[in-house]
């Protein structure tokens, strides 16, 4: 097999190839981003920021972008009245501007539009068809315009009173196309395909690789790989042949190698990508033609693909029609873009859809970010406990006392002894909920212990007064939050780092492998900052505001303050999670 030939390749690769490639879908710019979208990014980029935390001498490159050709942009833009390259500008600034606010940071940007863009998919284009892949025929079958794909038979339902079609998978009606195109002979790589999914961990959660191997069970036809250019002429020109335009998902995923600078050498330092984000809306097209595609050039497919599932709306699908789609911008004003993002990688699962819901989210994001996480720092950053607004050091009597006769602190160290391990595991599955869960039970564990060993009565003028003793606490407690803002960093960075500044932690000091250093595994000496230092007076305590009620006041909406809460130790819901 083909696949089997490139085996080689990819052992040299991985030996010599220090760049980690991460994708994300490129986004189509027939409508403005919503948080579908935004979940997408952020999995890439919390992936990549533990990535770039975990292994420091790994080039991490991350790559999005927007998809801007095919009929559904050209109609948006007719629909919107302005030119579609204006239109596909204002639509792909927008994609910019949401994640740039949610702290993605990619390493590039792509727009299919681009001239880089376009040389790459005519080289590929003319490769596949030097290599005798692509061949010309007519072709008719039931298109969906919506979907940007054709459907076979079985892809599709009748409705009997309209006799209408629709796609099976998205709902959208189809129409009858009959039209001379270019084919790609997808059914000489079926086998091809086949071995390359069932590779260990090639498709990720494992319930996709089944669907995967489902459709994979059954003859693959030949797929169009054009349109003609009076149908479909916001599009790339088929090399020499004007009256041709390519199929809009081979012009689209061919941006994962435009980004690393196909065709030209310098491509290889960073193929194949080491994961690809994708929904699962989208898996037919990376997960069987992607593959076959690359594997007609010669080039190596990539090594995982990570599929994830959609959001619901209050338990109801997102759609125009029900007027229930999310904006992120318009969801960050009340939860603030780093809470959206929490929420997000907090609730998501990849194999289950999300729900998103108000009530959720307020209840999720004021329990743990303002209060078991905020709230804790509040209270041991105050003034009446810490006049002297130090991180201090631990006292090793003290400490060694507290962890002898205190259970609430044993089991605070327990917890982060072991915090790295789990953290690292969850965050190698991209299991980032898993991640939240292990990092939010640390902190109960420090509210807990905070609260079990009094720190109030051990002040300066308390009968039982103890300053050596109520330093300790204070830096076992600080201890615990800042190995915690070192696990979430890649959740949620700009509170992450929030924190870690407060607390005086120098930027080369919020590495993972600080995380072996702290009281938890020095018992019988100081904490892991070493000596008592000044916390950052020029950054707030207040890490997150608590979220507000909303109540009816004369038809106008009032925001209703809630009081803070103080976090208690709790045992926590878990969710299994299918692998």
């Amino acid at each position: 097999m083909l696949l089997r030939r490139i085996k080689c390749l990819r052992y040299l690769g991985t030996r010599f190839n220090s760049s980690h490639y991460v994708t994300t879908p490129i986004f189509y710019v027939n409508a403005a981003p919503h948080i579908g979208h935004l979940y997408s990014a952020v999995i890439a980029d919390a992936h990549c920021r533990y990535q770039r935390l975990r292994y420091p001498e790994q080039h991490v490159r991350l790559c999005t972008g927007t998809d801007e050709h095919g009929t559904k942009i050209q109609q948006a833009a007719s629909l919107h009245g302005i030119p579609v390259a204006k239109y596909c500008d204002d639509i792909s600034q927008r994609y910019r501007e949401v994640f740039r606010s949610a702290g993605i940071q990619p390493e590039d940007f792509i727009r299919t539009t681009e001239d880089r863009h376009k040389r790459a998919v005519a080289s590929f284009w003319r490769r596949l068809h030097t290599r005798g892949h692509i061949y010309s025929a007519a072709y008719s079958g039931w298109y969906c315009v919506s979907d940007e794909t054709f459907l076979t038979d079985s892809q599709l339902r009748l409705d009997e009173a309209s006799g209408t079609r629709y796609s099976l998978e998205s709902g959208h009606p189809v129409e009858w196309t009959e039209e001379t195109n270019y084919m790609f002979r997808l059914s000489q790589f079926q086998d091809d395909v086949r071995h390359w999914v069932k590779q260990e961990a090639r498709i990720r959660p494992a319930k996709f690789e089944k669907i995967l191997l489902d459709t994979l069970s059954e003859p693959l036809p030949d797929v169009s790989v054009s349109r003609p250019s009076n149908r479909v002429h916001w599009a790339i020109p088929v090399p020499d042949d004007d009256s041709q335009t390519v199929y809009v998902w081979l012009d689209a995923l061919v941006n994962y190698l435009s980004s690393v600078g196909y065709p030209d050498e310098e491509f290889s330092a960073h193929w194949p990508p080491a994961q690809q984000v994708i929904g699962k809306d989208i898996l037919k097209f990376h997960g069987i033609y992607w593959p076959a595609f690359l594997l007609a050039a010669d080039l190596e497919p990539p090594r995982q693909l990570y599929v994830h599932s959609h959001w619901t709306v209050d338990g109801q699908k997102m759609s125009k029609s029900k007027h229930n789609v999310v904006d992120p911008v318009q969801a960050a004003r009340q939860y603030t873009m780093e809470g959206l993002r929490y929420f997000l990688l907090r609730e998501g699962v990849a194999h289950s859809d999300g729900n998103y819901s108000h009530v959720k989210a307020q209840r999720i994001l004021n329990s743990e970010l303002a209060d078991t996480l905020g709230n804790l720092l509040s209270r041991a950053s105050a003034k009446s406990l810490n006049p002297g607004q130090i991180y201090p050091s631990a006292s090793a009597e003290h400490l060694a006392d507290l962890l002898r006769s205190l259970d609430a602190a044993k089991r605070l160290q327990d917890s982060l002894l072991q915090l790295s391990e789990r953290c690292a595991s969850h965050y190698e599955c991209n299991h980032f909920h898993l991640v939240a869960d292990t990092a939010m039970a640390t902190l109960h564990a420090a509210n807990n212990f905070f609260e079990s060993s009094k720190p109030w009565t051990l002040k300066a003028g308390a009968p039982d007064g103890n300053q050596a003793r109520l330093e300790t606490i204070i830096a076992m407690t600080m201890d615990a939050l800042r190995l915690s803002g070192i696990v979430l960093q890649p959740i949620i960075p700009q509170l992450a780092n929030r924190l870690l500044d407060k607390l005086s932690v120098p930027t080369a000091q919020r590495g993972w492998h600080y995380l072996a250093e702290s009281f938890a595994t020095t018992p019988t000496s100081s904490t892991g900052l070493g000596e008592s230092r000044q916390l950052d007076g020029q950054t707030s305590a207040l890490l997150f505001q608590r979220i507000l009620e909303e109540t009816a006041v004369g038809g106008e909406k009032e925001q209703k303050p809630q009081p803070a809460k103080r976090s208690k130790s709790k045992k926590k819901e878990r969710r299994e999670t299918m692998s």
